[in-house]
């Protein structure tokens, strides 16, 4: 029988705080076993692979235990806290536990979408049972992690029997294929046999980097000195290994995958901005911008809209399923910002019907949220061409990739005075490079050179923002 203290205790799930999103990250935990939390109070901040995001628990009660560690990445609709919802008194406060287990979770046929903060249907933790014979599987005991570790007798696990389907779940399955480990080979350590991450990359590991078979060889050499072999200045530990994962994963897949789907050209112009600093210059001062964000980038970002303007093919998806090309008659402008967390490509929607003003206001918003660390999912979704202002680290310019999904992206360089030939002589001038990367299956050279062209010749004569607009 159920007790009314086990009633009354509440499961808070991962939601799915993206779209379509399968694990989180459990940057910060703002409560501890013991709080009481009301229905909306933030209890966690978690970073997936598009953002960071504030998680509020939609109940009222006392915490009863936090199921992971900061640190830990956590699959979606896997429980992560639990509230005592029946006004008993408050447990004693556990600590967070100092490893992350691999999460239970019943078995569903697909998982639903959920809303951020709220998780999916309460349901028990317990795997349905499998038909068939039963396969016996310690379960992740300490005695197995010793025997894993190769200390002690703990009786060692067997992987999956043959015909029969090994337990895993999704993520787990996508990782085993990934690293080409087959799953019935894998020795699970997981709660009811269910094979973790841990134990496929344990599997995989001797694929990888296999041990080297010693040859008979003559004695060997005496070991130099230490002084001779690490200079002083050097860290002794010669390697620092930093998880991928987060945003800086996300990044580092959709790079991979824009660099090896798009087939990418990139064009370069060396063009004068004298007049264009001379323009920002004079925008700091007029009324119209006050308190606003006045800068090259803004400019630039202007020319480039009125380039797409006059040429709107270049505003297009490549749609793969079928075979089509999506010409956008709206502009979602990206802005690469570089933050503590990695690169996030934000977006300003409907960047094309915005004026001057407006547009300056729009850009200081989206770098200040970027740097902070609270771009929004939804504000890095439905981009459709890009600037990367690589000049800000003083670089001259790059051949940047494309953000998956569009079909341009303008890299702007170093703005410095260089001479320059004016007016039949040789003078100082504020001179940029611009590097315009993009998808070949959309953009054919020509296309490409007239955008690129636009947008240089508006940078160079400013004027032009006004008779070509």
């Amino acid at each position: 029988m159920t007790t009314m203290t086990e009633a009354s205790v509440r499961e808070f799930k991962m939601p799915d705080v993206g779209e379509g999103l399968t694990e989180a990250e459990i940057l910060k935990w703002y409560v501890q076993p013991g709080d009481q939390v009301t229905d909306g109070q933030v209890v966690c901040e978690v970073e997936t692979a598009k953002a960071a995001v504030e998680l509020p628990i939609p109940y009222d009660g006392v915490v009863r235990e936090l199921r992971f560690p900061e640190g830990t990445t956590v699959d979606v609709g896997t429980p992560i806290i639990t509230v005592d919802v029946g006004g008993g008194g408050a447990p004693a406060p556990e600590a967070a536990p100092e490893a992350a287990p691999e999460p239970e979770g019943p078995r569903a046929e697909g998982r639903q979408p959920v809303l951020v903060g709220y998780g999916v249907a309460t349901t028990s933790t317990r795997r349905r049972p499998r038909k068939g014979p039963e396969v016996q599987v310690p379960s992740a005991s300490a005695a197995i992690q010793s025997e894993l570790n190769g200390h002690g007798t703990a009786p060692a696990a067997t992987a999956a029997p043959t015909g029969q389907r090994p337990l895993a779940k999704p993520p787990v399955r996508k990782l085993a294929k990934d690293l080409g480990v087959d799953l019935t080979t894998v020795v699970p350590t997981g709660p009811d046999g269910i094979i973790t991450r841990e134990d496929v990359h344990a599997a995989a590991a001797p694929q990888q980097a296999p041990e080297p078979v010693a040859a008979p060889t003559a004695p060997a050499e005496a070991p130099a000195p230490a002084s001779a072999a690490v200079p002083a200045s050097y860290d002794t530990a010669r390697e620092t290994r930093i998880p991928v994962k987060g945003v800086r994963k996300a990044t580092a897949a959709a790079m991979v995958g824009s660099a090896f789907t798009a087939p990418h050209v990139t064009e370069f112009v060396t063009v004068d901005v004298t007049r264009t600093m001379k323009l920002v210059e004079e925008l700091k001062q007029d009324k119209e911008f006050t308190g606003l964000r006045v800068n090259p980038l803004l400019l630039i970002a202007k020319a480039l809209l009125v380039a797409i303007r006059r040429n709107p093919d270049i505003n297009a998806s490549w749609d793969e399923a079928n075979q089509e090309i999506v010409v956008k008659h709206y502009v979602n402008l990206g802005i690469a910002a570089a933050t503590p967390r990695g690169l996030l490509v934000p977006n300003i929607k409907d960047a094309h019907a915005k004026t001057l003003p407006q547009l300056a206001e729009s850009l200081g918003e989206l770098v200040s949220t970027a740097r902070e660390g609270k771009t929004s999912p939804a504000a890095m979704q439905g981009g459709t061409v890009t600037i990367t202002n690589v000049g800000v680290f003083g670089v001259d310019t790059g051949t940047p990739i494309l953000n998956p999904g569009e079909s341009a992206i303008l890299a702007v360089g170093a703005i410095k005075l260089q001479p320059w030939v004016h007016k039949g002589k040789v003078k100082p001038r504020q001179v940029t490079t611009l590097a315009l990367s993009f998808d070949h299956r959309l953009v054919d050279g020509e296309l490409g050179s007239k955008v690129l062209a636009d947008v240089a010749a508006i940078l160079e004569q400013p004027k032009r923002l006004m008779t070509w607009a």
